[in-house]
C-alpha cells in the first residue's frame, strides 16, 4: 500500500453516532494512517426525511472528542468538495440520467399504494419480496399515460435477470449472489434525492476513494453497487465489509446491552485512549496476545490481514478495565485536571464551590487505583469533601465485637489521637496498630471501626493515607459523631 490510499466514514446524520458506527470511523482512520494516506468524512444526508437535527455536529463531536482526525470533509474541506451529499444533488442526477440514456436505468411510474398493494400479495404467496419490474420495459406510449398518472417517478436499476454477480471482499474472499434474487433498486427517488446505492457509488469514484471499509450488513448491497460501478464504467474500490458487534448475549449489540452512542461514553467518563484501545479489538488484533496497544502503534501496525470474519463481542466490563488501566497510567495532576469538572457538578451542593484543586490533588493519588470512570469520582470521593459523611452505625461495628467493645475501641482512637502533633500516614500506623494490641483486637477490627466512622464505607483508599489527607480536626469530630451514634444503638447490638 501507498500514499494512494483513500478511504472514507460516510454518516448519515440520523441521530448521535453509536459505537459500531465509531468502530467503522476508527478502523478506516488506523488504515489511512498506517498507510500514509487519506481519511474522509463525507455526511450521507440524502435520506431527508429520517435527518435529525444536531446529529452531524454530534458526529463531529464524537470524532473530535477521540482524537479521530480526518484529512478532507467537513470544516476542512479539501479537493473533492462539497462533502455533504445534499449539496451534491445535481451530480447524482446527472447519473441517473446518463443510466436512463444509455437504458441501462428507468423511469417506474409505481404508485406508493400499487408497491403496498404488491408487497402484501408476494407475503400472501409466499414469495421473495422485491419489485416485480412492471415498468421495466413500458413503450414510450404506456410510459407517458403511466407519467399523467404519476408524474413524479422514481428511477430504477437494470438488474441482470439471471446469473451469478461475484463480490471479492478483502475479509471474506469471493461471496457469490444468485441475480435472479435481487430486484430492481431505486437510484433515484421521486423527490430527485438519491438513494444510498447511487450516492455512495458515485461519490466513492469521483472522490477517488480506493477502499470502502464499511459494516457488514452492506454485504447484501455490494452485488449491487458492482453492477452500478460496471454500468458506469468505473472502477470497483476494494470492498472491506467489517464484522458485526454483538453484546454478550450474541445478539446485535442495541441498547439493552448498555449505552451505544459514542458520546455517552463520553459522558460516562471513559477515556479517548481507552476507547480507541477497546474498539480496536472489535474485530482486529496486533498479535495473538496483546490487549494494551497504544494509539501510536496502532497507527503504524493496522493492517487488513488481521481484521477478523467473525462478529466481534462487546463487554463493558473489559471497557471497564482498559478505562481503569489509562487512568492509573495518568500523572496525578493530569488526572487532577479531567476530574475538576466531574467534582464541580457531582458532588454535593452543601460542599464549597469553586473545589480546591489542591486538596482534590493530594486525594487523586488515592483514588486512582480505584477509579474505573471518571463519572465515578464524585461518589468515591464525596467523603473527603463533606462534614460528616452518612452511614448506618451498624456497619461501624465489626466482626467478633459488639457496641460497647466498638465504644471502647473508639474511646481508645479519640483519647491517643487527641495527642498527636504531626498527623501523617507514618505516625499514624505503628500508633494505631499499637492499640489495637493493647486493646487485644485485630487490626483488621479497629482499622474496619475507624474506616467506616471516618469515611462512611467499608471499602476506602488506604487508611492512614485518608487520615492524614482529612486533617486531624476533621478525622476527630467524625470520630466523636461516629462514638455518639454508636452508643444510641440498642445494647443488644
Amino acid at each position: 500500500m501507498v500514499s494512494s490510499v483513500r478511504v472514507r466514514y460516510a454518516p448519515s446524520p440520523t441521530g448521535e453516532p453509536h459505537l459500531g458506527n465509531i468502530r467503522t470511523a476508527l478502523f478506516n482512520w488506523l488504515f489511512a494512517r498506517s498507510q500514509g494516506g487519506a481519511f474522509i468524512v463525507r455526511i450521507e444526508d440524502t435520506d431527508q426525511a429520517r435527518k435529525v437535527d444536531g446529529a452531524t455536529d454530534a458526529i463531529l463531536e464524537a470524532l473530535r472528542w477521540l482524537g479521530i482526525d480526518w484529512d478532507e470533509g467537513p470544516e476542512v474541506g479539501g479537493s473533492y468538495g462539497p462533502y455533504v451529499q445534499s449539496e451534491r444533488v445535481e451530480i447524482y442526477q446527472e447519473h441517473a440520467q446518463r443510466l436512463v440514456d444509455e437504458g441501462k436505468a428507468y423511469c417506474c411510474y409505481c404508485t406508493p399504494e400499487r408497491l403496498d398493494a404488491m408487497r402484501k400479495e408476494q407475503q400472501a404467496q409466499k414469495r421473495p419480496p422485491g419489485y416485480d419490474r412492471r415498468c421495466r420495459d413500458l413503450t414510450p406510449e404506456s410510459a407517458a399515460k403511466a407519467s399523467e398518472e404519476n408524474p413524479r417517478p422514481v428511477v430504477r436499476f437494470r438488474m441482470p435477470l439471471e446469473g451469478a454477480i461475484v463480490v471479492s471482499d478483502a475479509i471474506r474472499g469471493d461471496v457469490e449472489f444468485e441475480a435472479s434474487l435481487l430486484d430492481d433498486f431505486v437510484i433515484l427517488k421521486s423527490d430527485g434525492f438519491p438513494t444510498y446505492h447511487l450516492a455512495n457509488v458515485v461519490d466513492d469514484h469521483l472522490m477517488e476513494i480506493s477502499h470502502v471499509m464499511r459494516a457488514e450488513e452492506w454485504l447484501p448491497s455490494a452485488p449491487r453497487h458492482k453492477e452500478l460501478y460496471k454500468a458506469l464504467g468505473y472502477e470497483l474500490p476494494l470492498l472491506v465489509h467489517l464484522p458485526m458487534i454483538l453484546g454478550p448475549d450474541k445478539a446485535k449489540l442495541s441498547k439493552r446491552h448498555g449505552a451505544t452512542s459514542a458520546l455517552e461514553y463520553r459522558n460516562l467518563g471513559y477515556l479517548p485512549d481507552a476507547m480507541i484501545n477497546f474498539m480496536s479489538l472489535l474485530g482486529w488484533s496486533l498479535d495473538d496476545h496483546t490487549d494494551v496497544i497504544s494509539r501510536e502503534t496502532l497507527m503504524q501496525n493496522f493492517a487488513l490481514e488481521r481484521v477478523a470474519s467473525s462478529p466481534a463481542v462487546f463487554n463493558v466490563e473489559k471497557l471497564d478495565w482498559f478505562n481503569g488501566l489509562y487512568i492509573r497510567a495518568l500523572p496525578p495532576d493530569d488526572l487532577t485536571g479531567l476530574l475538576m469538572p466531574w467534582l464541580e457538578r457531582g458532588l454535593p451542593d452543601d460542599v464549597e464551590r469553586p473545589i480546591d484543586r489542591e486538596y482534590a490533588r493530594r486525594i487523586v493519588p488515592l483514588e486512582q487505583e480505584r477509579l474505573k470512570r471518571l463519572a465515578d469520582v464524585s461518589e468515591a470521593m464525596a467523603f473527603f469533601f463533606v462534614e460528616q459523611p452518612k452511614y448506618n452505625p451498624l456497619r461501624v461495628i465489626q466482626k467478633g465485637m459488639v457496641r460497647d467493645d466498638t465504644r471502647a475501641a473508639l474511646g481508645a482512637a479519640i483519647e491517643t489521637l487527641e495527642s498527636v502533633e504531626t498527623w501523617t500516614a507514618e505516625t499514624l500506623e505503628p500508633m494505631l496498630r499499637a492499640l489495637a494490641d493493647r486493646l487485644e483486637l485485630k487490626a483488621g477490627q479497629l482499622f474496619g471501626a475507624l474506616r467506616v466512622a471516618l469515611t462512611g464505607q467499608t471499602a476506602a483508599p488506604p487508611l492512614f493515607d485518608t487520615m492524614e489527607v482529612l486533617g486531624k480536626e476533621r478525622c476527630m469530630a467524625r470520630l466523636r459523631s461516629a462514638d455518639f451514634f454508636v452508643n444510641a444503638i440498642p445494647i443488644a447490638c
